[in-house]
């Protein structure tokens, strides 16, 4: 059950984190065509952010509850 556990934690992580990659340069694209440049704090604080965030706490969580 551990190692089931590892590893679905760190697919969790692993797609939180490719897919917040893949979002922010949505995000950054999107800010070019509308001749406004975001400042990196914007950026993360996107509204689109939140459930990459949701995905990589949940891993994390999941990894620490095994301890």
């Amino acid at each position: 059950m551990e190692i089931a556990s590892s590893v679905i934690s760190m697919a969790l992580v692993v797609a939180g984190l490719i897919g917040q990659g893949f979002e922010m340069k949505k995000i950054r694209s999107s800010s070019r065509t509308d001749e406004q440049i975001l400042s990196p704090k914007n950026v993360f604080l996107d509204k689109r952010n939140f459930k990459w965030y949701a995905l990589i706490g949940a891993g994390l969580i999941l990894s620490f509850a095994r301890f």
